[in-house]
């Protein structure tokens, strides 16, 4: 315990509460809590309080401000109202939770101490806590002050503050139940119920803390009656209930009202310090048993002695009770006489309705569900009680009084309540009962302790164990506590735990334990003390540390020593399954090796015992057991010897039924008998041991050992080895009574292992023979079992020992299968004959659980235990036919189980149990598809009015069906959010998990995987990096699974109601949680950034960094800096000092941006002419160089410079395993293949070459010419011998036919090798669709932009070396090439032709894109201005449509400008473009009604001669998509800001280049119709206008064909198949066969669902309307060939049905994930910006006033942003397009109806503007096309 909770065990306080109970659902009161103050410096008081309305606090008597805040209430999520209802911010609320939570422990209610309240001292206190009984004043703990030294300080008055508060229809804490109209008759109460961790602060306020502890008084107000007595009668009547009042702690007084007569007033007190979370207490007219004391010895003084119990129940319950409770009484005399005194004064049990867990353990009281009353009858169920009672008041001791110290020391605490608990009940039931019981528990924890389990008791955890985790430890526990007592009983000088635990309960009660808490190192400190055992190896190994050991023994007998050699040997399976995982080792701690001693006891000839100790110290050893019989001793001249002998000869002779009989024979000690078994009482290990001998060495052990352990081990054993003589052998057990009746019950199951076909179903026999002695007997003696009737007697369960072996039995006979998993048709009518006759007329007691192991074993019996096919059957496997037997058998048990059904409704059994195996039966008969329909059944029964536990089996039943459909997911989710039960809801919403996890496990959901397309793209480094998901990850390929499904993560009820239910604000602490955990497992969890943090480091902390080694870089700032050559004579070759970031301008000069401090690459440079002789290293003012021809054939390709800057302009030297021609795509692809196909299981046998010595194939190069490996393949591959990566598959597909061939078919290598084939081929389809695809796409790429074609080459001024120009040092510019561009409308275009001649040459003005960064241009006089054109001020705001028919003509000028200044990149060009597209787009609609007068397209108006940026821009971009628009024509408006561009003369038409003719093939839609009138149009994008809407043909195809999905056809097939009808259509027709021999003549072209199955396999297929059109002739041909009303012709319409039923979902279209959420992300920006307020809500004609907008805008053509949002969320949307069409109709709408100058018309042309900017990114994004600004610029 830390300083705060030392602190918090020493406040002393009490807390009196007074509450009135209003059964309608109200509470209200007060609570006076008296706290003594420790310091002068309290001003605010804290408390624990939520759900609770305080009206009023006082302290001290005067009134005090207060402040009550609830965190949970107060969650919000999102920063909208919107996003409270979105589903992907769950992440958000489980972390505010969490907060709230944490939050709410350091008190809700803040009461601030009134002024007037003083604080006085007095002299001590010791008075006050005295009577408190505080524990740590009597002793207090060490290293704190004693007594004397504490008077010394300080101390204060106490202070006392009231609360006045009430509760209305509380959620957690108080639980009423009330009748209602479905349950009018329910008797009304309530109770106080664990319903949350912090269920005690939401009914009181107080100190919500397992360590606060004090005393508490409490007055209950409650009506007298809850019964309406009529006022006019004199005296009350007899037969009321009285309203009782039951609370943890002594009933003090019990009075009626002061002021009123019909209200009672109870009094309890609890003088023991006890928290608020263990006070309990019930209300409501209960009935009251006492129970009685022992009359031990007729001694009436310890009878009084004893404590007072008593028990409680509802009205209707009172036969139940006596008989329920009958061990209380044994458990309480047991404990206190084994464990001290009962830590309390009384003990109280009382049994409510409606209680969400099965007890709840509270101080003195014990409150539980009435599901565990039973009456005399009961026999399962009064064990079950006898348990749970007993370990309810164990927890008295150990739970309630004692607490553990820290989490880690739960384990402690509980495992005392159960060891304890288990001794009484082996005293109840028996020492073999008991021991039965730990062997079933130890096995428990043998199969969960295997490395997933940590150790039970964890020091360095702080948190509670999860509820996973809980019932484990709880299993543990107690086993490890038995083994501590065995070892202290067996070492030291005690009776082991017998003597310590009564030391540890005195400890408690007498003050000596502080605080009563109890840590596991103060537990075995006692331990070691009172025993003197060392016990740190045993808490290592079994406490702190996790798993079990595992032991192989094996035994010889050796005759010359006269001993038995043990051979041990010892494994850890939690440690081998955490060996290579540091981090898993470290948190489970797994033991690698138990130490310890083991006790053997060997039966010898004489019949006696040996036991012998080993001492285990090594993982492997041998021991010497010494034989204490002598041969001579035994007597030779008995029959028994001779028998033995003879025997013994014949086995050794090989006579195997003799060796088998041998152990059959009752006698004394032969030649190796010998038994083995782990120590009886002295059990110290909890292991599993695997020991093998022979089958007559375990017959012995069964027959001669009388402990049931070793009974049942040798049972097991003997399962494992099915003979005749085994089955005999089980069948003497079953029959012998002296037997434990367990132990006969395993020996009837064992019997299951013998009823196979190799003895003949002996074991079925058998089974069949020891059930007969419960019928009537057959009146033939030898009538043949397997054909019986077997008719039961009536039933008698007096024998307890029979009754279970009897169950046995039955549940033994439904487990026997034949090879193919059916079970025989005998078993299951014998399970029908048991249904139908059975007879419990005469029996005392009840045959409920007997009906319910009847109908549970029919349901066994009628399910195949065969693997359900889950793809196609192999040659091997064998299709199970449901035969009409089978249905006939099925029908009939349907038939017996509604009859119980029936009856149970009419006769209730007890709880109902009768319904709940009913409706288990139902719900496997559903999963088996046996039954349908079967959710009607579950629908009936799981409504609100039925019994809780039936309600919960039908809710299991429905949640195995097809759940999540949006109605029944609907239902579901209203059960969860409203229903009255909180058992019902909470388990609705626990098992709604659980079951998608059992759905997806067994095959009902499935995810519709898709092929990725970026395998290869990642790994080559084009795109981002990702992490990539481990398929081996069973749990994230289920999450995956669900995520994907449409109907289950996709479900859209689901995402509408989660988080309402989740934040709704009388939800279950449980049921949230549970909501939570299923938006965790369905939905996508939005991406939330990280917390943003910063370190500061103090000023005086010196930062020692060392620079990096950069290269030597001579640019000099004030210089121009020249090119870096340690030659005096300047090639083209030289190496080039560049920055970061190259840009070339056109003209002659080049740009460099600004240098960085990162190193700059040398990149070096080829240029196409030898540079000037002389280089300049200063500016001057005009530099002047001539201007030399340079012929240009084909400019250099500008992409490596653009995307990759810092890389040089080498070229790189192709990888080695590229040098026989190989791209780099496809090396990267076929390693990858080999990689993955190399950690393929099935490639061990593949990795390396054949050695026909190691392999033991001497004949393999004899049969295999070629021989290939994987390893060869490697090698090669990396030696460049593949030339593409089809040949790398080539030697694949060698290496598998080599092994094919060689090995024949069904061994292991040829099964190995088909399988990973067929992993290669999945694989390799991946690689080739997505290398297919990144050829198109590159193709694409470079084919779409047109290119100019140079007809003859065209001279231009050289290029210039590049230098570098500061950017601060201006220079005058040097004359430059001019360029004339002229950009006209279409309507001006001839004029502008016919003045081409007369206008100037006017000086190129700088680029308005690149006017922001640029110096001011000389003036120059003669440039001329267009007589349209607006000043040079307003250029780049207005009037500036994007250029786009370019006409260059270039000037050689006499002298060239000096470069610009450098470029910046500051995003204006970005926006300049967006300014540029809008008015263009704003010019359109001014200018729509008039024509252009060229018609032509826009890729044939483009110049011949281009040069410049814009030109080199939009040659390297991809074109761009074209749009259909309205047909109104646009004309463009110049400016004298645009590049001036002249229209070309008239000429013959020029030869199209070979690209555009390529381009022109492979887009023939390309063409228009004349009469199509194309126009500019925003951004450079083309739209056309056809005046005929109806697409070409070859789109249409397009369209509507969608590739194969191959594994969508062959599960369509599989379900084709499931339907009867089908059968004839799975195989080609057989002329001969079928009877048909003139079908081949009338058919022409056959086909059958065979075929296509084959044609899938090959690949045959390219679309899906392949695939039905092949479905289509199987069936058309069907049709063809037999007549209507024929059998063939209905079995083809009823597949034809099927098959349009499943086509649709198979080829419905829709966005791909990643575009949807990209559209869904740009219409949550655009309903978030304020420019689309207008169209967020669909117009509303009433509403606005506009009552014609219907009759302009039709219904059917209206449009908002909601109905567009929502049919994109419901995948209404096929294409992009699609919705790009309703967005552009809504604003058309806009516009129609408003007009263009109105304010509507405004807000929709914005809303047009922000649209086009957005689509613009998108498009740029989506093509992988960076913006025209960011690249660089190429001459």
């Amino acid at each position: 315990m830390d300083s705060r909770q030392r602190e918090l065990s020493r406040r002393g306080f009490s807390i009196y509460v007074v509450l009135e109970i209003d059964f309608s659902g109200r509470l209200w009161g007060y609570t006076e809590i008296s706290i003594i103050p420790t310091s002068t410096e309290l001003r605010t008081i804290y408390l624990n309080s939520r759900h609770c309305t305080v009206q009023s606090v006082l302290v001290a008597g005067h009134e005090a401000d207060f402040v009550c805040a609830d965190p949970i209430a107060n969650i919000t999520i999102g920063s909208s109202p919107e996003d409270a209802t979105n589903s992907h911010y769950h992440p958000e609320l489980k972390r505010k939770l969490y907060s709230a939570f944490q939050e709410g422990d350091d008190g809700e209610l803040a009461i601030a101490v009134p002024k007037e309240v003083s604080l006085k001292s007095t002299a001590s206190t010791t008075s006050f806590l005295a009577a408190l009984g505080d524990a740590s004043v009597a002793t207090p703990e060490p290293q704190t002050p004693s007594m004397s030294q504490s008077q010394t300080q300080q101390e204060f008055n106490t202070l006392v503050v009231r609360v006045l508060y009430s509760l209305k229809n509380p959620i957690d804490g108080v639980e009423f139940v009330l009748p209602d109209d479905v349950h009018p008759y329910r008797v009304p109460h309530a109770y106080t119920t664990p319903s949350s961790p912090d269920a005690a602060r939401c009914w009181v306020p107080c100190f919500d803390s397992v360590n606060e502890k004090c005393t508490w008084e409490f007055e209950f107000v409650v009506p007298r009656y809850l019964e309406e007595i009529d006022q006019t009668l004199d005296e009350e009547p007899n037969d009321l209930s009285p309203t009782i009042v039951v609370c943890s702690g002594d009933l003090v007084e019990q009075v009626a009202h002061p002021y009123n007569s019909h209200k009672t007033i109870f009094t309890f007190s609890q003088t023991s310090l006890t928290s608020v979370q263990h006070i309990a207490w019930a209300a409501g007219p209960f009935h009251i048993l006492t129970i009685p004391p022992d009359n031990l010895a007729d001694d009436t003084s310890s009878a009084s002695s004893q404590p007072t119990i008593y028990a409680f129940c509802l009205p209707g319950h009172e036969s139940w009770l006596a008989s329920s409770t009958t061990a209380l009484r044994p458990a309480m005399t047991f404990f206190t006489a084994e464990y001290g005194s009962y830590p309390f004064t009384s003990y109280k049990v009382v049994f409510v309705d409606e209680l969400p867990v099965q007890r709840f353990d509270g101080s003195t009281l014990s409150i539980m569900t009435v599901d565990i009353l039973h009456g005399e009858d009961a026999i399962e169920q009064a064990m079950e009680s006898r348990q749970t009672l007993s370990h309810a008041l164990a927890c008295q001791w150990a739970g309630i009084n004692i607490q553990p110290k820290a989490w880690a020391d739960i384990w402690l605490v509980n495992g005392l309540a159960l060891y304890i608990t288990g001794l009484f009940l082996r005293k109840l039931f028996g020492n073999n009962e008991y021991r039965f019981r730990l062997k079933k528990d130890m096995q428990r924890v043998l199969e969960r302790d295997g490395g997933a389990m940590p150790p039970i008791c964890q020091p360095t955890l702080y948190e509670p164990p999860d509820a996973s985790i809980l019932p484990f430890i709880n299993l543990k526990a107690p086993l490890v506590l038995h083994m501590l007592d065995r070892k202290l009983g067996k070492s030291g000088t005690s009776l082991g735990l017998s003597r310590v635990l009564p030391k540890v309960f005195l400890s408690a009660l007498t003050g000596e334990m502080v605080n009563n808490v109890l840590s596991t190192h103060s537990f075995l400190r006692t331990c070691r003390k009172v025993s003197g055992v060392d016990l740190r190896t045993f808490a290592d190994q079994w406490i702190y540390g996790s798993g079990c050991p595992a032991f192989g023994v094996s035994a010889t007998f050796n005759r010359k020593k006269m001993a038995v050699e043990i051979t041990m040997r010892q494994e850890s399976p939690a440690y081998k399954a955490h060996e290579h995982n540091d981090v898993a080792r470290l948190l489970h701690k797994p033991v690698p090796f138990f130490e310890g001693t083991m006790t053997i006891r060997i039966h010898e000839a004489d019949g006696t015992p040996y036991e012998h100790v080993l001492d285990i110290r090594s993982p492997f050893k041998r021991y010497e057991v010494p034989f204490n019989t002598k041969y001579k001793r035994v007597r030779r001249n008995t029959k028994r010897y001779i028998a033995r002998q003879a025997a013994a000869q014949a086995a050794a002779e090989g006579d195997t039924e003799a060796a088998e009989a041998m152990g059959m024979v009752d006698m004394g000690f032969g030649l190796e008998i010998w038994e083995k078994e782990k120590e009886r009482e002295n059990w110290k290990w909890m292991a599993a041991i695997n020991f093998e001998q022979p089958d007559f060495m375990w017959v012995s052990q069964l027959q001669r050992d009388r402990d049931v352990v070793a009974q049942l081990e040798a049972i097991h054993a003997l399962s494992k080895q099915p003979t005749a003589i085994v089955s005999s052998t089980l069948t003497k057990t079953v029959l012998v009574s002296n037997y434990h009746y367990r132990i006969r019950c395993e020996a009837a199951n064992a019997l299951v292992q013998c009823a196979i076909r190799k003895l003949d179903f002996l074991g079925l026999f058998h089974l069949f023979k020891l059930f007969l002695r419960y019928c009537y007997e057959p009146e033939d003696p030898n009538q043949d079992l397997f054909n019986h009737t077997y008719v039961p007697k009536s039933n008698d369960f007096s024998d307890i020992s029979e009754y279970f072996v009897r169950k046995t039995i039955i549940d033994a006979i439904s487990k026997i299968r034949f090879e193919n998993g059916k079970s025989p048709s005998v078993v299951r009518q014998f399970l029908i004959d048991q249904l139908k006759y059975n007879d419990n007329t005469a029996n005392p007691y009840s045959d409920a659980f007997y009906i319910c192991a009847i109908i549970s074993a029919a349901a066994c019996a009628t399910v195949s235990t065969a693997t359900p096919e889950r793809g196609e059957l192999l040659p091997h496997e064998v299709r199970l036919e449901h035969t009409e037997e089978d249905a006939k058998l099925v029908k009939d048990i349907v038939g017996e189980v509604d009859r119980y059904v029936s009856m149970d409704r009419l006769i209730p059994s007890m709880h109902n149990i009768v319904t709940i195996a009913c409706l288990e039966f139902y719900l496997v008969m559903g999963v088996a598809n046996l039954m349908p329909n079967v959710q009607n059944i579950f629908f009936t029964t799981a409504r609100y009015g039925n019994y809780t536990p039936v309600r919960i089996a039908a809710f299991d039943g429905l949640f195995l069906t097809k759940w999540y459909a949006p109605s029944i997911m609907r239902y579901v989710l209203g059960v969860i959010a409203n229903d009255p039960s909180r058992a019902v809801r909470r388990h609705v919403a626990r098992n709604a998990c659980h079951s998608l996890a059992l759905l997806v496990q067994m095959g009902e959901i499935k995810a519709s995987s898709k092929d990725s397309d970026s395998l290869l793209i990642e790994e080559d480094g084009s795109l981002p990096e990702k992490s990539k998901e481990s398929k081996k990850n069973e749990l994230d390929a289920m999450i995956r699974a669900l995520r994907k499904e449409r109907e289950v993560g996709k479900n859209e009820v689901l995402r509408e109601f989660i988080m309402a239910i989740a934040l709704a604000p009388d939800v279950d602490y449980q049921v949230r949680w549970a909501i939570l955990k299923l938006a965790d497992l369905l939905i996508r969890p939005l991406n939330e950034e990280p917390p943003k943090f910063s370190l500061h480091l103090p000023p005086a902390t010196p930062v020692m960094e060392t620079p990096p080694i950069l290269p030597k870089v001579s640019i000099k700032p004030p210089r121009r800096p020249s090119v870096i050559s340690n030659s005096p004579v300047k090639s083209p070759l030289i190496p080039v000092t560049l920055p970061a970031k190259v840009k070339l301008l056109n003209g002659a000069s080049t740009r460099d941006t600004a240098p960085r401090s990162s190193p700059a690459p040398t990149i070096r440079l080829s240029t196409p002419v030898p540079p000037p002789k002389k280089v300049h290293e200063a500016p001057a003012p005009k530099a002047k160089l001539k201007a030399r021809p340079v012929v240009v054939t084909k400019p250099p390709p500008p992409k490596p410079l653009a995307s990759k800057p810092t890389t040089t302009t080498k070229a790189a030297q192709p990888a080695k395993g590229q040098s026989a021609g190989m791209t780099l795509m496809d090396l990267k692809a076929s390693r990858n293949a080999i990689k993955k196909i190399r950690s393929n299981k099935h490639a061990k046998w593949f990795l390396q070459p054949v050695d026909p010595v190691r392999d033991s194939a001497p004949n393999y190069f004899d049969i295999i010419k070629d021989p290939m490996d994987l390893g060869t393949m490697s090698a090669r591959l990396e030696a460049g011998m593949y030339k593409d990566r089809f040949a790398f598959q080539a030697d694949f597909r060698l290496m598998v036919a080599n092994a094919k061939h060689y090995n024949s078919p069904g061994t292991l290598v040829h099964n190995a090798a088909i399988s990973l084939e067929v992993s290669f081929d999945k694989q390799w389809s991946i690689i080739n669709k997505t290398l297919e695809a990144s050829t198109k796409s590159h193709a694409a790429l470079e084919a779409s932009p047109p290119r100019p074609p140079p007809p003859t080459p065209r001279i231009i001024p050289p290029v210039p070396i590049p230098k570098f120009s500061p950017p601060p040092t201006p220079a005058p510019q040097m004359p430059r090439p001019i360029i004339k561009l002229t950009m006209s409308s279409s309507k001006d275009k001839q004029k502008e032709t016919a003045k081409q001649k007369d206008v100037p040459k006017p000086r190129d003005a700088p680029r308005q894109r690149d006017a922001p960064r640029q110096r001011e241009a000389p003036k120059q006089k003669d440039t001329p201005k267009h007589k349209d054109a607006p000043k040079q001020k307003d250029a780049p705001k207005k009037d500036i449509p994007k250029p786009r028919n370019l006409k260059v003509t270039i000037a050689e000028p006499a002298e060239l400008d000096p470069p610009p200044p450098p470029y910046v990149d500051d995003g204006s060009a970005d926006i300049l473009e967006e300014v540029i597209a809008i008015e263009q787009e704003q010019k359109q609609r001014v200018t729509h009604d008039k024509p252009l007068t060229n018609g032509a397209s826009s890729h044939k108006r483009k110049a011949k001669d281009l040069i410049g940026d814009d030109a080199l821009l939009e040659l390297a971009s991809p074109a761009k998509k074209e749009k259909r628009t309205s047909a109104a024509p646009v004309q463009s408006v110049a400016s004298s800001s645009r590049l001036v561009l002249h229209a070309p003369t008239p000429k013959a038409a020029a030869p199209k280049p070979r690209r555009e003719k390529e381009k022109a093939k492979a887009e023939p839609n390309e063409s228009r119709p004349a009469s199509a009138v194309p126009r500019s149009s925003l951004k450079g994008k083309e739209r056309e206008v056809l005046h005929s809407r109806e697409a070409t043909p070859s789109r249409a195809k397009q369209a509507s064909s969608v590739p194969i999905n191959v594994k969508k056809c062959r599960e369509l097939i599989k379900t084709l198949q499931k339907i009867p009808e089908c059968g004839i259509f799975m195989q080609p027709v057989d002329p001969i066969r079928d009877g048909c021999p003139d079908y081949l003549k009338e058919i022409k072209h056959p086909m059958d669902f065979g075929t296509m199955l084959s044609k899938l396999g090959r690949g045959d297929y390219a679309t899906m309307e392949d695939f039905k059109a092949d479905f289509d002739l199987t069936i058309q041909n069907c049709f063809a060939f037999n007549p209507i009303g024929t059998p063939p012709n209905a079995c083809g319409l009823v597949v034809q049905g099927a098959f349009e039923r499943e086509w649709p979902k198979l080829v419905e279209r829709k966005l791909s994930w990643a575009e949807k959420r990209g559209m869904q992300g740009i219409l949550t920006k655009l309903r978030d910006d304020p420019v689309s307020f207008v169209f967020r809500e669909a117009v509303d004609p009433v509403l606005l006033g506009v009552p014609t907008y219907f009759d302009v805008i039709p219904k059917k053509r209206a449009r908002d942003l909601r109905l567009i949002r929502g049919k994109l969320d419901a995948d209404k949307y096929e294409t992009i397009e699609a919705l790009e069409e309703d967005m552009a109709l809504m604003i058309d709408n806009a516009i129609t109806f408003n007009g263009l100058e109105s304010e509507v018309g405004a807000v929709a042309e914005a809303m047009q503007q922000w649209r086009s900017s957005q689509d613009k990114k998108r498009k740029d994004v989506d093509k992988g096309t960076p913006q025209p600004n960011k690249k660089a610029k190429y001459v």
